[in-house]
């Protein structure tokens, strides 16, 4: 060795990868700074300027409530949202993104009323306005604290001038929206049984239940048969013969069985329901070990198919009689079990035949309270002609109050409680089975846990109860021959749904669902800014209206509730004795069911329709729901093309997560300790149409893969810190560089076609396996050598940097949607001067840079490479050599296609060995072989010659230039490149 060879430190003559963009991420501390940044700059208006004149993309927030912390749904859901815009942006439009809350509703009054109540203040005693005020100021505290959590995520949109459903604007708006509605004829005010909240003393929709575990009272009643019809009736309108007048029944004094799981609805019974479907047979009582249900030939009627099961609940043997026909039931009447409770209960209770009934359990006799149930409601209002042709009183009672107590229309129970302030069962159900006992009209009794609908607020039970309430008709015939249910059915079917699914199910729900209750008595809201008279006709006029929404736009919707409202309003061109000021609130949902008109129609920045509508897969009952039905009732339409879904968060064992069992992962948390660009990772990773799993080990496993892909980008950056931008013609590029820009070309079709059809977790997973496993285990892998330790004017070192530069422009501008902070921090470092990456377009991609014939013979050459990777790996494994670069392996080839593909191919390179041998042919029996690539053998060689100081191959030619004797000839000529640069 020279003494010039001993001096060098052949380290500083390699371009080694050079960057200040650090392994260790620190997203905690380096995605604050990096929001900090994009605040400063107003990326947001910079976003907008950059985008001016591109086609709108616009995805409508759907408006999360103003009263907490986000938790992870927020943040899954924010995420998507945010993903989405971003990738639009990127793709050549105008994606503008303005965020939304709801504020009106219940649970923020109830903060306020907790507030009162600790000190000592009546609710009821402050004025309605005052109270408001506090709400409003609530509402506005929580949004400034949810815009900043959001804004940690990474989401980016207009924060600075949001939506809100109480500004005064959009409480005009919603107002105007409902007046539009009952100008059409579609608002009516009816009595019908609704889902109430005793605890919340207010009407609820059934978007604002959930189902839960529940214990319910059960109880089997009697019925007694006191007659058949009158001499004039018949089911089919003609005159009934003399049996049916006087139906056997009544003469074997007979009792009619029915079941429920509600025993305070007893008092509203006013029929009892059957089916022509099912078989009913008369039954007598045998023998009987009870204390108090029914005894020794006692005749009772069930359907046949559960007459034992009955017998059983009550401790009795049954005989069957006869059989007992439906016309034979169509001709009963039978008496109140509670007949003459405190003189009342005295009205017939006629037989009904209803499609609802079944004999999946029960008696197959359905207890009908038409003050307590829709389909009871159903089958009375279908009956009512019939029923007054008998003489039978149609009028539907109200036995329950608002506060869930008995009222005169239950005579002997007043003051008993169906469910109390605290959402427990009150004490109306041991009254109404203490008297039927009494009465010996208690056929059994027991318990029953079952689904049953609870406030998805309050979490306590509701109630079904008759109440007068606003609606709006589904089926009422428009102007223009239409019903609301026939608009929106249509709409559906007009709206791309992702996934696919989430068409049944709204369809389902349209489909089925009643008229649409409106009505809340509640005071924060926006109210039902309606006049209507006794007979719940509604004042249209359009002065009227005009004044009201006029006031409503300059101070807001406390302007109905004003001293004065009801003289203001009016004015004197109608008379203010007949019109009373409806003072109910709207259901929430129509408030944010409204917000595409005060948000898309009424924002220049943004369109309507929307493009997008995406939320969690309950609001197919919530916002996609409220929304098409405001929207189908106005317009005709639904106020967007395209509605998408995601699943719940769910612990890592796929339970709901909650405070009591301490499996809740709280987005701050991972924010804190791992950062946002990790649970977007996790959103990206995750089949975010199902359910979505999360906790520490989901977690920790997105860090891992996360680590890897910032390592890939890492490495990028370090080489391209040699790179002076050249161009090269893709006709003089190595074919291995040329592969890789083939693959950018599929993956640049992969990931605009996914990011259209939002599938991300397959764009994901697509661009860290081409960092894991085409980049880091194969393509960089190869060109390490070459890129450290060519010369300076090597073609293939120059080649490879050229390709680097568009895999990092495509990778980094495909994850800026997914990973902003991550990418933008990347992008800076590779561009200092650049603003941000977010204000790029995904990288351009040639047509010609497609080539699947070669794709297809690189594909044969990696095939034979996997071989030689897997007998190195053993040798390495059983410590024969260190590294690939000890080996020379000979390598055995029986199929002349693959023999071919390697025509012309540096091998040794490709395998990174220092050197390879192939020979056509079988290869001993011994040989290394992998079973999916027969064909090809391996035995492993060691290399010979002397390892090269500066590139670390062995070859035969270390020593051939004798101004540098430990290093092969590739590199003295490399070394004497750099050193005349110098």
């Amino acid at each position: 060795m020279t003494d010039t060879a001993e001096k060098i430190d052949y380290s500083k003559t390699l371009y080694l990868p050079e960057t200040d963009f650090p392994m260790r991420a620190g997203l905690p501390q380096k995605e604050p700074e990096l929001v900090k940044r994009w605040q400063e700059m107003g990326l947001y208006k910079k976003l907008r300027a950059s985008a001016a004149g591109r086609e709108k993309f616009v995805l409508h927030d759907g408006p999360p409530y103003a009263n907490g912390n986000i938790h992870i749904g927020h943040a899954l859901n924010k995420i998507l949202k945010d993903v989405i815009n971003r990738s639009f942006q990127m793709r050549g439009y105008d994606a503008n993104y303005v965020p939304g809350w709801d504020c009106h509703g219940l649970p923020i009054e109830w903060k306020i009323e907790e507030k009162y109540r600790e000190k000592g203040k009546n609710k009821d005693e402050v004025p309605v306005n005052e109270f408001r005020r506090e709400c409003r100021e609530f509402a506005a505290g929580w949004i400034k604290v949810q815009a900043e959590e959001f804004k940690r995520l990474g989401i980016e949109g207009d924060f600075d001038n949001p939506y809100t459903t109480m500004n005064f604007h959009a409480e005009s708006r919603i107002a105007g929206e409902l007046l539009k509605i009952a100008a059409s004829g579609q608002l009516y005010r009816g009595s019908k049984p609704i889902m109430w909240s005793v605890v919340e003393r207010t009407a609820l929709a059934e978007a604002e239940v959930e189902y839960q575990d529940y214990e319910s009272d059960t109880i089997w009643v009697k019925f007694p048969v006191v007659r058949g019809v009158t001499a004039d009736y018949r089911r089919d309108g003609t005159s009934p013969t003399a049996d049916e007048v006087n139906p056997p029944l009544v003469n074997e004094d007979a009792f009619i069985v029915i079941w429920t799981t509600t025993p305070w609805t007893i008092p509203g019974n006013r029929a009892i329901a059957f089916s022509a479907r099912l078989e009913y047979g008369l039954y007598e009582v045998e023998s009987a070990t009870n204390d108090f249900g029914p005894q020794p030939g006692e005749k009772l009627v069930f359907a046949k198919r559960l007459a034992e099961d009955c017998a059983s609940k009550a401790k009795v043997t049954l005989r069957f009689v006869r059989d007992v026909s439906d016309d034979e039931l169509a001709n009963v009447v039978c008496a109140h079990p509670l007949r003459n409770l405190d003189n009342g209960y005295t009205f017939d209770v006629p037989l009904l035949e209803g499609d609802h009934v079944t004999d999946d359990a029960g008696t197959g006799f359905v207890h009908t309270a038409p003050s307590h149930g829709r389909e009871d409601f159903d089958a009375w209002m279908s009956a009512v002609r019939t029923l007054d042709a008998r003489g039978i009183d149609t009028k539907i009672p109200f036995p329950v109050d608002d506060g869930g107590f008995y009222t005169a229309d239950a005579p002997g129970l007043e003051g008993a409680r169906v469910i109390d302030d605290d959402g427990k069962k009150g004490d109306a159900n041991d009254r109404v089975i203490r008297e039927l006992i009494a009465r010996g009209a208690l056929f059994a009794r027991g318990r029953l846990k079952h689904q049953y609908p609870h406030s998805w607020r309050s979490k306590k039970p509701v109630i079904f109860r008759n109440t007068p309430q606003w609606f709006v008709y589904m089926d009422k015939t428009l102007a223009d021959g239409t019903t609301l249910r026939s608009r929106a059915l249509g709409a559906i079917d007009d709206t791309r749904f992702v996934p696919a699914a989430g068409q049944n199910r709204l369809r389902a729900m349209i489909e089925g669902r009643p008229d649409w209750v409106l009505s809340r008595q509640r005071a924060w809201g926006v109210p039902i800014a309606v006049f209507a008279d006794d007979e719940g006709e509604v004042l249209v006029d359009e002065a009227v209206n005009a004044r009201i929404l006029e006031a409503f736009e300059h101070e807001g919707a406390d302007a109905w509730f004003a001293e004065g409202a009801k003289e203001r309003f009016l004015g004197n061109d109608h008379d203010h004795s007949r019109w009373t000021q409806v003072m109910d609130i709207l259901d929430v949902w129509f408030d944010s069911g409204s917000t595409h008109t005060f948000t898309l129609e009424d924002r220049p920045d943004l369109k309507w329709p929307a493009d997008l509508y995406l939320e969690g897969s309950d609001q197919h009952r919530g916002w996609f729901h409220s929304s098409l039905l405001e929207s189908a009732a106005t317009r005709g339409r639904a106020p967007y093309n395209a509605v998408l879904t995601h699943g719940f968060t769910m612990d890592e064992k796929g339970e709901k997560m909650s405070k009591s069992k301490g499996n809740v992962t709280a987005p701050q948390e991972v924010m804190k300790d791992a950062g946002a660009d990790i649970l977007r990772l996790w959103v990206m990773t995750s089949d975010y149409a199902d359910d979505l799993r999360v906790g520490k080990t989901i977690i920790q496993t997105n860090v891992d893969a996360y680590r890897k892909l910032r390592n890939t980008i890492r490495w990028m950056l370090g080489t391209l810190a040699h790179d002076k931008g050249e161009e090269i013609a893709l006709a003089d590029l190595p074919e291995l560089e040329q592969l890789m820009l083939h693959r950018l070309a599929e993956l640049d079709e992969l990931v605009r076609e996914n990011y259209d059809t939002f599938d991300f977790k397959k764009i994901a997973r697509a661009l860290i396996d081409f960092a894991n496993v085409e980049l880091s285990a194969f393509y960089f892998d190869i060109r390490k050598d070459a890129l450290y330790c060519d010369a300076p004017s090597s073609l293939r070192r120059r080649a490879s940097l050229h390709v680097i530069r568009q895999i990092f422009d495509c990778m980094v501008t495909w994850l800026a949607p997914m990973l902003p902070f991550t990418t933008e921090e990347a992008w800076l470092s590779r561009n200092p001067s650049a603003v941000s990456v977010h204000l790029e377009q995904f990288a351009p991609v040639a047509k010609e840079w497609r080539n699947d014939a070669l794709a297809e013979k690189w594909k044969k050459i990696r095939a034979v490479r996997s071989v030689v990777t897997g007998a190195l790996e053993i040798e390495r494994k059983d410590k024969r050599i260190g590294s690939s670069l000890e080996a020379a392996p000979l390598v055995h080839i029986a199929d002349p296609e693959l023999l071919k593909a390697l025509e012309g191919q540096d091998f040794t390179e490709v395998c990174i060995t220092s050197a390879i041998e192939i020979k056509a042919g079988e290869g001993p029996v011994d040989a290394f072989r992998l079973a999916e690539v027969p064909e090809v053998s391996v035995v492993p060689k060691l290399a010979e010659g002397e390892k090269c100081a500066r590139s670390w191959r062995i070859t035969r030619d270390v020593g051939s230039d004798p101004e540098y004797p430990d290093v092969s000839a590739r590199d003295a000529a490399a070394l004497r490149e750099l050193a005349a640069l110098k």
